[in-house]
């Protein structure tokens, strides 16, 4: 059976006009899926009975299967193990802030990057998931903060997989989430991080939404890169930067530099006065976290004073940094610590 969250709102339109209804019935079925969150065909009130027992025969309302969710021990990040239906797994996070409520979303099952620290990375790729599949992680995730009292305010998709190796469904995921008489949340309100998919970053900028793009980075020359992140083998800093200069240019939009402080490695103030030169004058901002531990992964986290230093030394050069709260690592909710496997 088909899932309903697979169709676009023009897909949902063909399939009433091929069933003989009214234009209007479309709608009705999109607000009851986006904007009053029903999940069952019988919710569909606002549709005929014969109409709903019809839908019912051939679409299915979501496919994800909710296995587990993990509580950190401040209470503000949960993360959510759900099965599909082909035996694969992902995870999504949920944190909540003071200001705002944050879902991290996973694009695919697994991911083929193989960055060094990244338990989702040593997992390889499995495969994509559908525009459905992402679009229920936000649903799901958006249920669970109203339930709360609250709103979800922000999505990145920076949980499990590269969203850039599954463009069409991410980008046509945020559109269907973004329609207004839908869902409706904000183009500005969603971030796509990449490794650093050069072709993926030239075909975003002529995109020209206000989507905000961050590339996790991790290192600022091409030696230390390539030994962290595999993908700059094939598209090196020289590439990379050329396309974040063509987006700059493109959109005005700033983009968000993502570096995982590993202690000894990428800590150091030769990085950071690397990093500032490489960034110098342009419109970044960077993101600092101290590395998130993983089983595979035999490197420690930066210390906070190298951590401090290594952003005072941006500051200096005039590339606006902070360095960002840890998260969830006590349940592996952290940026790199995804896997679709049982609680390690």
């Amino acid at each position: 059976m088909e899932n309903l969250y697979d169709l676009s709102l023009g897909d949902v339109r063909k399939v009433f006009e091929e069933l003989g209804e009214p234009g209007y019935r479309a709608d009705q079925l999109w607000q009851g899926l986006y904007q009053k969150g029903w999940t069952r065909a019988d919710q569909f009130s606002t549709l005929p009975r014969s109409l709903r027992d019809r839908l019912g025969q051939k679409y299915v309302i979501g496919c994800l299967r909710q296995e587990r969710v993990l509580i950190s021990s401040d209470g503000l990040t949960r993360k959510y193990l759900y099965r599909l239906p082909d035996g694969s797994a992902i995870e999504t996070v949920l944190m909540e802030y003071s200001q705002r409520q944050t879902a991290c979303i996973s694009s695919q099952v697994g991911c083929a990057m193989g960055c060094s620290f990244c338990a989702t990375g040593n997992m390889g790729l499995s495969r994509n998931l559908s525009r459905g599949e992402i679009v229920e992680q936000v649903l799901k995730s958006a249920l669970t903060i109203k339930e709360g009292g609250k709103e979800l305010t922000n999505v990145v998709l920076m949980g499990m997989g590269e969203p850039f190796h599954n463009y069409e469904e991410v980008l046509s995921a945020i559109r269907t989430l973004n329609d207004p008489g839908g869902f409706g949340m904000g183009m500005r309100r969603f971030t796509i991080s990449t490794v650093g998919l050069v072709p993926g970053i030239r075909r975003f900028a002529a995109e020209r939404t206000q989507i905000n793009l961050a590339i996790s980075l991790h290192a600022a020359d091409d030696e230390l890169r390539s030994s962290i992140v595999p993908i700059n083998k094939k598209y090196p800093l020289s590439a990379l930067m050329d396309a974040c200069d063509h987006y700059l240019g493109e959109t005005n939009r700033r983009i968000t530099i993502e570096w995982a402080l590993i202690e000894g490695l990428n800590d150091t103030p030769d990085q950071a006065r690397k990093l500032a030169l490489l960034l110098e004058g342009k419109l970044f901002h960077v993101n600092l976290i101290q590395l998130n531990p993983v089983e595979h992964y035999q490197g420690r986290p930066a210390g906070d004073r190298s951590a401090a230093e290594f952003q005072n030394i941006l500051l200096e050069a005039g590339i606006p940094c902070t360095i960002r709260l840890r998260r969830g690592i006590d349940i592996l909710a952290g940026c790199g610590q995804l896997a679709s496997q049982p609680q390690r």
